[in-house]
């Protein structure tokens, strides 16, 4: 039996960094897809610590919320940074990742038709700060922090990722991002998952915007 399971929708939405993580680290998980019709019921949503998915069990340990999953991956893999210091510079990076991801979802879900173009237009400024860390940090040939990938890593390149997809240039001003993208993308076996159709099919929200 593989050691993880992940429970959440049939979406990419907040499980795809795990997915990544997972798929790079080479690590084996088992999925459990729930439909919206399953959901909708009530009693696994009942059962879910904050009426939420995902869902995610490591042997015995259950744990919600996506961060809080990603954060327990990178201290049991040793994504987590080499000590304090650079696990909190990572948590401060994981955090703005948040923020940026919020305002994302509250675009697609709430007020896309009408929004797009305004969140388009202040996408620099919300992507700065990722290029800023970048760039004091081994003149942005290396990760987010230090020399080695972390939890926040997969983080950010999700949220890249599908921002690329709402906005394609939107990286074009941004070099050192750009470049990170590809070079993250290019690792063998997260290559592989990238072109995987368990993650080119799946869609990324659940209301088929994007």
């Amino acid at each position: 039996m593989p050691p993880y399971t992940i429970i959440y929708f049939p979406v990419r939405g907040r499980c795809e960094a795990m997915h990544m993580l997972l798929a790079d680290q080479g690590q084996s998980w088992k999925e459990e897809v729930v439909t919206m019709e399953t959901w909708m019921k009530g009693s696994l949503k009942a059962s879910c610590l904050y009426g939420q998915l995902p869902k995610f069990q490591d042997g015995d340990l259950t744990l919600y919320q996506s961060n809080a999953i990603l954060r327990q991956l990178g201290r049991s893999l040793g994504l987590y940074g080499k000590d304090q210091q650079e696990a909190a510079l990572l948590d401060v990076v994981n955090d703005g990742v948040e923020d940026l991801r919020c305002k994302y979802a509250l675009l697609i879900y709430t007020n896309y038709e009408a929004g797009k173009e305004e969140y388009v237009k202040a996408l620099p400024g919300y992507l700065k700060p990722f290029e800023t860390l970048l760039s004091q940090n081994e003149g942005g040939q290396a990760f987010i922090v230090e020399n080695q990938i972390s939890f926040a890593d997969y983080n950010l390149l999700d949220l890249l990722l599908i921002h690329q997809v709402l906005a394609p240039s939107c990286l074009d001003s941004f070099p050192l991002l750009s470049a990170y993208v590809a070079r993250l993308s290019t690792r063998r076996k997260l290559k592989a998952f990238l072109s995987s159709p368990e993650h080119v099919n799946r869609p990324i929200n659940g209301n088929g915007k994007q």
